[in-house]
């Protein structure tokens, strides 16, 4: 008997089974059997604009009649110089020196590379080389980039391979590895680099890598208002680069242009991808200060590192347009209200027995499971309680993007809500309403 064509795709996960969605519209998307999903997590953060944007398409048509592909090592288009200049008009201070790549793990890859880089051209010869990260946070999949993630479900396999970076614990509220509470914990957590980077030699240590507000690892998680100043202080003391990874925040999934400018403070870089195009082509970025950028013109002129696909103008022409897009239509700002108004209705989820912590900022919301709210004990992860509440809110129309082991790598349940943020707010109490369902039934299904 002959194979069917999908026989010969090797998914992520061969165990689950995967609908085939035939066309997309705005935050919905309809599998072949006509059924309506509320695509409530963006895929993965990334669809900020939604699906079928014709103005989008016509864009992508009219840079793929003209030039779709030019190779970023020999020559440049208006559709990368208009990128660039659109990306530095959005981001703070003087970030303004864009590398473009295809993707989250090849922007923050580069920068590491990167930081590296500069401080041999910056000093001719250097011992700088070690990135700091924290624990309960994801850069990537790459090596370079897995290295710096603290998600040890993700790492385990693959450890004999990682760089040995270190890392330090995240502001994690809700579970504060100090066992302290804020403000009386004088944000012990931000003062961890200065003791790691101390305990590393500040000799050896390159930079510093944080998401604003973090993704997958525990979504929704943000630190105190005054945590990022702490730590460009810090970062100023050592000659360490303070990196901010905006991949899964930027571009006004938070509310802002970028989730770091709930903090006021300018990392010196800044890596990003998903929202820049909206999931219509391949794109990301690794943007730098001008400072950065000087020692690289000064010096040899060059940096040795690129993919294929770094700034090809196809996937730029498509940045441009959706840039355009989220300007024309305020959608920054929709994503702070509409973020508003879903967080003040998930209040209402608290009524559950199982549901510990809601968190997060504009349209990035993250919600965690637990067995005891007293406790704050997480399910066995046997219970496989990611996976219920996602089959579950799957039968009811909606897309959540499940995670685990926020707790101590293994155990800890959780989701991230980060639907497209152009969404309206009939969307948003739509969407709440299939939520609640999934939730309420994942709840009576944990009780049996």
């Amino acid at each position: 008997m002959a194979k069917c064509p999908s026989d010969n795709v090797f998914y992520r996960d061969l165990n689950w089974h995967y609908p085939k969605i035939v066309r997309g519209e705005g935050i919905y998307l309809y599998d072949e059997d006509g059924k309506d999903y509320i695509d409530g997590c963006s895929g993965s953060a990334v669809a900020n604009l939604g699906h079928g944007n014709k103005e989008v398409a016509e864009a992508m048509k009219k840079q793929a009649e003209t030039i779709a592909f030019t190779h970023l090592s020999r020559f440049t288009t208006d559709a990368i110089k208009n990128l660039a200049d659109k990306v530095a008009a959005l981001t703070p201070g003087d970030l303004n020196k864009c590398y473009f790549v295809s993707g989250g793990s090849e922007s923050t890859e580069t920068a590491v590379k990167m930081a590296r880089a500069y401080f041999l051209e910056r000093d001719g010869v250097t011992s700088k080389f070690k990135i700091i990260a924290r624990w309960n946070s994801f850069h990537g999949n790459t090596i370079g980039a897995l290295s710096m993630t603290g998600h040890v479900a993700r790492r385990k396999k693959y450890d004999p391979y990682l760089a040995d970076f270190p890392h330090i614990a995240a502001p994690y509220c809700y579970r504060c590895p100090y066992d302290a509470t804020y403000p009386e914990c004088g944000v012990k957590c931000a003062y961890a680099l200065e003791e790691e980077i101390l305990r590393q030699g500040p000799e050896n240590v390159a930079g510093f890598i944080a998401e604003p507000v973090i993704g997958s690892a525990a979504p929704g998680v943000h630190p105190p208002k005054e945590y990022y100043s702490i730590i460009r202080e810090i970062c100023n003391r050592y000659d360490v680069l303070m990196i901010i990874d905006e991949v899964m925040a930027g571009f006004g999934r938070t509310g802002k242009n970028f989730g770091i400018d709930h903090y006021e403070v300018v990392p010196d870089m800044l890596t990003t991808a998903k929202g820049m195009s909206s999931g219509y082509s391949p794109l990301g970025a690794t943007i730098v200060k001008d400072k950065i950028y000087e020692v690289f013109a000064k010096g040899s002129g060059k940096f040795i590192h690129g993919h294929t696909y770094g700034g090809n103008p196809l996937s730029c022409a498509v940045g441009c347009a959706v840039l355009d897009i989220i300007e024309k239509e305020k959608l920054v700002e929709n994503a702070s209200i509409q973020g508003e108004y879903l967080m003040n209705k998930l209040q209402k989820l608290y009524d559950y027995p199982y549901i510990g912590d809601i968190r997060g900022r504009g349209l990035m919301i993250g919600i965690e499971f637990v067995k005891d709210k007293a406790t704050k004990e997480p399910f066995d992860v046997k219970k496989d309680v990611k996976g219920l509440v996602t089959r579950k809110a799957l039968d009811h129309g909606l897309v959540v993007y499940p995670g685990g082991g926020s707790v101590d790598g293994v155990r800890g349940d959780h989701f991230l809500l980060a639907p497209p943020i152009n969404i309206t707010r009939a969307e948003v109490d739509e969407l709440f309403d299939r939520l609640d369902k999934a939730i309420k039934e994942t709840c009576e299904e944990l009780n049996d």
